[in-house]
């Protein structure tokens, strides 16, 4: 199978237990003003009616195509199966609860093609549960590297875009929490360059009892990540953390 088809972008959904608002999320990406994509939505195992919502929605654009995992695999997982099920060359993120801005891939696409980029990244909106703005725009640098990444871990796994050819089909790394943060490293350790764009295109969701939601939880994952992942001692993953967390409370202020 040829993997280089020259616009076309794969982009990647896990679902679990979303069905208040997984349709929303894959309208987002279907009304994008690139409309040359696959839309790959992993249902893990959902208790709720989320695996018969994204069948349904299935059914009226040929576009999006479903996977229902036998098991719960988490995030990492979920990603991995829509990885590996992806035809296309770029691949794009959203959880199935976060929403785009109509031409962020298309935004995203030209940087991409045009300049020695990797990935792509974007700057943040939040919502709350009813999709209503709330809190300052989180602003992203206009570069970033892996030293860069490891004290301000600002690349939003919803807002990426990738040239998954160019870093060489990867999966993300097994863990439960922050295999976004650590999937990052990782390629830009390799030497990939990630450029932001500065405007609010992704708009995540905060919701009471998401995996996100436990900042506790994140910030020990966080430090596995620092000590096992990337085998950081401990004097250089320490202060590595203390600016992850106060990089997290300035964000939780909105500053």
């Amino acid at each position: 199978m040829s993997y280089k088809i020259e616009n076309s972008i794969s982009v990647v959904m896990p679902a679990f237990n979303l069905a208040k608002y997984i349709e929303h999320s894959i309208e987002s990406v279907l009304n994008q003003t690139h409309t040359d994509l696959e839309l790959i939505v992993v249902n893990d195992c959902s208790t709720d009616e989320t695996g018969n919502l994204i069948e349904k929605l299935a059914c009226f654009d040929s576009r999006v195509n479903v996977f229902h995992n036998r098991k719960n695999l988490g995030g990492a997982g979920a990603r991995n199966i829509g990885l590996a099920a992806a035809r296309f060359r770029y691949i794009a993120f959203i959880d199935g609860d976060d929403l785009w801005h109509p031409e962020k891939l298309e935004k995203q696409i030209e940087i991409l093609k045009n300049s020695d980029v990797q990935l792509s990244y974007t700057a943040v909106q939040k919502i709350d549960s009813s999709g209503k703005y709330f809190g300052a725009v989180q602003q992203i640098k206009p570069l970033i590297n892996y030293d860069g990444l490891l004290s301000n871990p600002l690349i939003a796994c919803s807002s990426v875009l990738l040239d998954y050819d160019a870093v060489g089909r990867v999966l993300m790394p097994e863990i439960r929490k922050r295999q976004d943060f650590a999937f990052w490293l990782k390629l830009l350790r390799k030497g990939i360059v990630a450029r932001g764009i500065n405007e609010p295109l992704t708009y995540y969701r905060v919701r009471h009892g998401s995996l996100s939601s436990n900042k506790l939880s994140a910030a020990r994952y966080t430090w596995q990540v620092y000590r096992s992942h990337e085998g950081l001692p401990f004097w250089r993953a320490l202060p590595n953390f203390l600016s992850y967390a106060l990089h997290g409370v300035l964000k939780k202020l909105n500053l």
